[in-house]
């Protein structure tokens, strides 16, 4: 198993102090160090780049990226462009977006963009065989209902081969979710899901997924009022049942930098 932390919403925080922590994260034994995409905080790519120059060799990413509201051409080329800064340690991790009520304007966001499920679904889906295909390097032609290419060709390309590996949120008994979980590179799970649903996941994978890239299944998880003995114990389980990433996160409003930073001090519950 490998142990990543995500360095999570800090009112106090700067792109060069974010830098700092992940430095201090790879040197205290972390396997990756991740940020995160909204409109409201710093740039993930512009972060990330620092985060990239201050370290040699945890992943980077961002968990997660709004893919469908991103455009993928855009995407494709800031995340080939971080892999080659980053010397290939970049994983982009991909989900729809969070809404909520206040966010609904007759059925968008406040900037315009699709609340409804459904079309968010089709747009990531258009997205990334996009995305896989400007990341090939090779001229992308692609006629879908949200995005048109006509022979568009990217000149970078990810150092990562065949592509930069892709985590995707999936929900569990939804075939077109799950479909798209097999064509990617990882599934971000939650440490709340029961043993039988991991089990069957992996199950699904094993039977639906094509792709001879290694698969993860990547666990978000808060051991912060566990002990070190208690968060290692919970980690070990779920390694020895195939979780191959377990993410430190610290969602709760009022984090601060001191506060992240204590926590990646203690280092990760191995």
């Amino acid at each position: 198993m490998r142990y990543g932390f995500i360095l999570p919403d800090m009112a106090d925080a700067t792109p060069r102090a974010l830098a700092d922590l992940a430095y201090e994260a790879e040197q205290t034994g972390w396997d990756g160090v991740f940020f995160w995409d909204a409109d409201w905080n710093h740039s993930p790519w512009i972060t990330m780049t620092a985060m990239a120059m201050r370290t040699s060799h945890v992943r980077l990413g961002a968990i997660l990226h709004p893919l469908a509201w991103r455009q993928p051409w855009l995407f494709a080329r800031e995340s080939a462009s971080l892999d080659q800064i980053s010397d290939g340690r970049l994983v982009a991790a991909i989900g729809m977006g969070a809404t909520n009520e206040q966010d609904f304007v007759r059925g968008r966001t406040r900037f315009g963009t699709p609340v409804d499920r459904i079309v968010r679904a089709e747009l990531i889906d258009e997205s990334l065989e996009i995305i896989n295909g400007l990341w090939s390097g090779q001229p992308v032609t692609f006629q879908g209902q949200h995005y048109q290419l006509d022979a568009f060709q990217m000149q970078v390309r990810p150092i990562q081969k065949p592509r930069i590996p892709i985590w995707a949120v999936g929900v569990w008994g939804k075939t077109k979710s799950m479909a798209r979980v097999a064509r990617c590179d990882g599934m971000l799970v939650s440490a709340e899901a029961p043993v039988a649903e991991i089990q069957a996941i992996q199950e699904f994978i094993r039977n639906q997924r094509t792709l001879t890239t290694p698969f993860d299944l990547v666990m978000e998880a808060d051991t912060r009022n566990d002990t070190p003995a208690e968060a290692c114990a919970k980690a070990t389980t779920w390694a020895q049942l195939g979780i191959g990433w377990w993410v430190e996160s610290m969602w709760s409003p009022g984090i601060t930098l001191a506060m992240a930073r204590e926590r990646i001090r203690q280092g990760p519950p191995r």
